[in-house]
């Protein structure tokens, strides 16, 4: 049991790793979108895109999932 939820964690860092890397990426795009090199129609919905995806998986990191009801009848 304690290796699967240490799979888990690891799963969810790399994720955010990559996740912050996108954002990285989209930042720099970003930075040449306002120096005139890219359009920046495309370059500030690639911004919005990876900054929402690395919160939504940072914020559900610890969400509570319920407690397990154990049933007497069924």
């Amino acid at each position: 049991m304690n290796q699967i939820r240490k799979v888990k964690k690891v799963k969810k860092h790399i994720t955010l790793f990559i996740w912050g890397l996108v954002v990285l990426i989209a930042f720099c795009l970003n930075l040449l979108g306002l120096m005139h090199l890219i359009p920046l129609f495309i370059t500030m919905p690639l911004l919005f895109v990876s900054i929402f995806g690395f919160l939504a998986t940072w914020n559900s990191r610890n969400q509570f999932k319920g407690f397990y009801q154990k049933r007497m009848w069924q």
